[in-house]
């Protein structure tokens, strides 16, 4: 799986991934508010929190912010992303563990509930399939995750990448540069429809799936352990 994500060891691409990612993902901030929402409808209290893929943690930051008596533990395999993420939780730090690696990696909790933002897209079915396995081992009964990424859209994912892309860049970005965006995108990534994610969620154990958040390229599900 780290391999997936070689693109976060380079430090040069990683040095402004706090400032932009805000404004290349619609709704981010409000993504992280609804998540904390949805997690607290079993855990509003005292709470142990799985992140996965918590590199830059900007969802820690946030959620930290919203529940000051939640503790976050992170994984990523990316120690640029780690080093992004200490800086970023700096005011939670006394709630906050970060640790290199992946899902497997993760103590074995059990975890009030858990988040896995912008990182599943990264894997294959295989390697999603995996990783869900080992978030959903570390919940309690009845714990919640939350999961958003990318998603291949009725089967048009080169036109909801370009349309992502060209909100990412704005307005007065170069002509092309959204479509030779998502041309390296589709590329890389091994999207799922809908269905598709959807059934792997289920496959990993996951019950009462829910679609909370639909922007452009971005699906978003809320789910039970």
């Amino acid at each position: 799986m780290a391999g997936s994500l070689n693109p976060f060891l380079n430090p040069a691409a990683m040095s402004d991934y706090v400032r932009e990612t805000p404004g290349k993902v619609p709704g981010l901030a409000d993504l992280h508010k609804m998540a904390a929402l949805l997690l607290a409808e079993q855990a509003s209290g005292t709470a142990d929190m799985l992140v996965v893929g918590a590199g830059g943690g900007l969802e820690i930051r946030a959620m930290a912010e919203i529940w000051p008596d939640w503790r976050f533990t992170g994984v990523d395999p990316s120690p640029v992303m780690l080093d992004i993420a200490r800086q970023t939780t700096s005011l939670c730090a006394e709630r906050t563990h970060l640790i290199r690696g992946t899902a497997m990696d993760a103590p074995a909790g059990p975890f009030d509930g858990a988040v896995c933002l912008l990182t599943l897209h990264f894997l294959d079915w295989h390697e999603r399939l995996e990783t869900l396995r080992e978030i959903r081992r570390r919940l309690k009964p009845s714990g919640v995750f939350v999961a958003a990424h990318h998603t291949e859209i009725d089967g048009q994912a080169h036109l909801w990448l370009a349309r992502s892309a060209a909100f990412a860049s704005g307005p007065t970005s170069a002509p092309g540069q959204a479509a030779a965006s998502a041309k390296a995108m589709a590329e890389r990534l091994p999207l799922l429809s809908q269905d598709q994610e959807e059934a792997c969620f289920r496959e990993a154990g996951f019950q009462h799936l829910s679609l909370f958040y639909a922007a452009l390229s971005f699906r978003g599900w809320v789910m039970i352990a």
